[in-house]
């Protein structure tokens, strides 16, 4: 990536559990309703402006729950108004890409991140999933792992399965391993565009990529779905620590 920063500051979306990591991983990780409005009012508070939303089930398994989005949604509006939601429909390797259109269908967020990869399973559902957006009012980010899957996302623009206004990209750093280590050129891989973009990264260099990303334009993703580590190995108190340790350094790298 080439851009230049054309913004004072970065977007900061935070990402506090993700679909895989559990209490196990860390105790401060949010797995229940109540603990996720706390990780999100916690999180806002030391300077997030989105949530990322990742939803578990009774089992603290990964959930694309309708009902469950709905309820949770409610309580984030009420507690923590100022904060802007972004819903995820991620399969994590669980729901084909019809359980992810009903999700959008029922629950109707102002926003969501769709992975292209995980829509091109059904081919004939793609076309659906972003029409559906595009009528309720959804705003997508396309989530990218890889040149590929770019590619595919700039197809999907050209044929008009992918509408104009949902340009919005994702771009991440590595693969949720639990042993992946992402770095600041890890994001030389996208091609660069005009499109606005933000990305996540693992491991003990996530804020070195993110504060790399924030000084060509790109927005940024924090939170314990990516890393619960800072840059010596030593694990974060919880995601809001994250997030202030983040804009503590962006404020640094801006002065």
């Amino acid at each position: 990536m080439s851009q230049h920063r054309s913004k004072s500051e970065p977007y900061i979306l935070a990402a506090p559990n993700g679909a895989r990591r559990g209490a196990a991983d860390h105790s401060a990780l949010p797995v229940t309703t109540v603990q996720i409005l706390e990780a999100a009012r916690a999180c806002h508070e030391a300077g997030a402006a989105g949530l990322h939303l990742h939803i578990r089930d009774t089992e603290g398994r990964h959930s694309l729950d309708a009902g469950q989005y709905l309820e949770t949604l409610a309580e984030l509006r009420r507690r923590v108004p100022a904060l802007d939601i972004q819903i995820t429909t991620e399969a994590a390797g669980i729901f084909d890409v019809s359980s992810q259109f009903e999700c959008l269908r029922k629950v109707r967020p102002a926003w969501a991140s769709i992975s292209v990869r995980e829509i091109a399973r059904d081919n004939d559902l793609a076309d659906r999933i972003y029409g559906l957006c595009a009528d309720q009012g959804t705003r997508v980010q396309h989530i990218l792992y890889d040149a590929e899957d770019a590619a595919l996302l700039t197809r999907w623009q050209k044929r008009g399965v992918v509408r104009e206004q949902q340009s919005d990209r994702l771009l991440v750093l590595g693969r949720y391993r639990t042993d992946q280590e992402s770095k600041p050129s890890d994001l030389d891989a996208f091609p660069d565009g005009d499109s606005p973009w933000m990305i996540c990264a693992f491991g003990k260099q996530e804020h070195d990529c993110l504060v790399h990303a924030a000084s060509l334009g790109g927005d940024v993703r924090v939170g314990f779905e990516n890393s619960i580590a800072d840059r010596n190995g030593d694990t974060w108190d919880n995601n809001a620590a994250s997030v202030a340790a983040l804009v503590a350094r962006l404020k640094e790298d801006r002065s």
